[in-house]
């Protein structure tokens, strides 16, 4: 009797702990990445340390359309004095995508005066995924 109780208490927990894992997130819920919420991130953005800025806009690139709140901290981010950290900052919107519709204007500039060819070719690429008719044509 007591391992039958223990086998029905044991699939219950086993069916309740997978239902849960299978949810989507709370809808509002901030998402995270490596252990770190964006607000965490998105401060990063203002590190002193170029290395920190780098790894932040990394970061964020990689929570894609979920990272939409960092887009008016990566706007300014895109103005930063190291082009090692303005890449990545770039790939972070393209991986936001049309939620970044505000960074347009400010890679449109992007486009005409980063002296970084890279650079200038990432802004070109985030401007494609976010609204591929800002794209100016050549």
């Amino acid at each position: 009797m007591v391992k039958r109780m223990l086998g029905v208490v044991t699939v219950l927990m086993l069916v309740l702990t997978t239902s849960g894992l299978s949810q989507s997130p709370a809808k509002g819920k901030e998402p995270v990445s490596s252990g770190r919420p964006l607000r965490a991130w998105i401060a990063d953005l203002k590190a002193q340390a170029p290395q920190t800025r780098n790894a932040a806009a990394y970061e964020i690139a990689g929570l894609g359309p979920a990272a939409v709140s960092a887009v008016p901290a990566l706007i300014v981010a895109l103005d930063d004095p190291d082009p090692s950290v303005r890449f990545p900052v770039t790939v972070a919107l393209g991986e936001i995508g049309p939620g970044a519709k505000a960074a347009v204007p400010k890679l449109q500039q992007m486009l005409a005066e980063e002296i970084n060819d890279e650079i200038a070719a990432s802004a070109k690429r985030a401007l494609r995924r976010i609204e591929p008719s800002a794209v100016p044509t050549e």
